[in-house]
């Protein structure tokens, strides 16, 4: 699919500034698309997985994400969404804090090959010469324009300060760079940051003459419209330090009914038609889809084993939700507690192995690993097995009649499977 449309049809999608045009842009070329993250603590929260997801879903649909940490832009503060000036942090805080957020997000895309990149604004923010930067961006900004911005009409009634009104020119300038020097045509954000990418739009029109283009995400509150990410004990860490894979994975358990379909669709690789029949259950089956998107969201995140281990420990503690299994159980949770499941599935046309399909790709197909490097290194490490049998070379070729029946399994590791399915 269009991951246009994949990011739609799973609900990421709040505002789009040319829905033909992007979609066209997505079928014509390998895109190039970023989203910014603000380093003002150690660790990302809960709060930052529709981004991150975001970058993701575009990442496995073929095209490359950029992870822009806002080394530069955290000396400013954005004031979006803000009722108050954000605390200035030292260039010594933001700099520790990037790279942690750096370690963070390799979790969830890779960056192996030039497939992802990660950027810090710092490198070509902290050296601008100011009365250049005036005379050369600045004069491609209209104040009038600027204040009708909401981000800055919601804090000019309670104070904004200088440095934070120039926020939204040095991230139009982030897009303007990021296009010219890694032909990034797409920025992605939350709701609250739209002014601030159709500035960037426009100083790259005005600068280069060339289109870009915007997404926006919605603000994801619960049924109760809180906000989501926070408990009752404070926000939710991706650092497992901060928030034990325990706490997360209980975190998810305790989603509300009514938005149980919505957080499979966000924090989720699952299909959509999986989705939506987990989503359809009544309780007390929901508690099923419960416990799967918990488990999910928490493999994804920290791990399988963590994920494995929070499950367990949360049917121990509580018991489980399903034990006469009336809800079909997503065929991703495998061999917990010794079940017997069906090994998930991924369906490859005939054509594309006819003349012979290399182990390494096959790896790369089944979604087991990320990359081609990845795949080489897991063979390397002896940890590739073909129907139970260990990959001794990358170089190895699959052809039809290895597909008994049509399907091949493949196993990363001890307790990683995938199966390939001819269509």
């Amino acid at each position: 699919m269009n991951p246009y449309d994949i990011l739609k049809e799973r609900g990421f999608v709040y505002q789009v500034t040319d829905e033909e045009g992007i979609r066209k842009l997505f079928n014509k070329k390998r895109v190039t698309a970023y989203i910014g993250f603000d380093p003002t603590a150690d660790s990302l929260h809960a709060g930052s997985l529709v981004p991150i997801m975001a970058l993701a879903h575009i990442q496995r649909a073929g095209h490359r994400p950029i992870a822009l940490v806002g080394g530069g832009t955290g000396m400013v503060g954005d004031p979006s969404g803000k009722t108050e000036t954000r605390k200035l942090l030292s260039i010594e805080e933001i700099r520790k804090n990037a790279e942690s957020i750096k370690n963070q997000l390799s979790r969830y895309i890779s960056f192996d090959d030039n497939n992802a990149l990660l950027l810090n604004n710092a490198d070509w923010l902290i050296e601008l010469r100011y009365i250049d930067f005036l005379r050369d961006i600045g004069k491609h900004f209209s104040v009038n324009k600027m204040l009708t911005a909401e981000s800055i009409k919601q804090r000019l009634e309670k104070g904004l300060t200088f440095i934070e009104f120039n926020y939204m020119v040095l991230q139009a300038y982030d897009f303007y760079i990021l296009n010219r020097d890694y032909d990034c045509d797409v920025q992605m954000g939350g709701q609250d940051q739209w002014g601030n990418i159709v500035a960037g739009i426009d100083l790259i029109r005005r600068m280069t003459s060339k289109e870009a283009y915007g997404i926006t995400f919605p603000l994801i509150t619960d049924s109760n419209g809180q906000k989501f990410g926070k408990s009752v004990k404070g926000a939710i860490w991706l650092d497992s330090t901060k928030t034990s894979p325990y706490e997360y994975y209980q975190f998810f358990r305790n989603t509300m009914d009514d938005d149980v379909e919505r957080y499979l669709g966000y924090f989720t690789f699952l299909p959509m038609d999986e989705v939506k029949y987990l989503g359809s259950l009544k309780p007390p089956l929901l508690n099923r889809a419960k416990e799967i998107l918990a488990y999910e969201a928490t493999r994804i995140t920290h791990g399988i084993e963590e994920a494995k281990k929070a499950y367990l420990a949360s049917i121990e503690k509580f018991g489980e939700s399903d034990p006469e299994k009336k809800a079909k159980t997503s065929s991703r949770i495998l061999e917990i507690k010794g079940e017997e499941v069906e090994h998930p599935a991924v369906k490859i046309n005939k054509n594309d192995i006819k003349d012979g399909l290399s182990v390494v790709d096959a790896f790369v197909i089944s979604g087991l690993v990320k990359s081609k490097s990845e795949a080489r290194r897991l063979i390397k490490q002896g940890g590739a097995y073909i129907e139970e049998k260990r990959v001794n070379s990358e170089n190895d070729i699959l052809t039809i009649g290895d597909f008994k029946k049509g399907e091949l399994n493949l196993r990363a590791g001890k307790k990683r499977y995938m199966k390939l399915i001819i269509e």
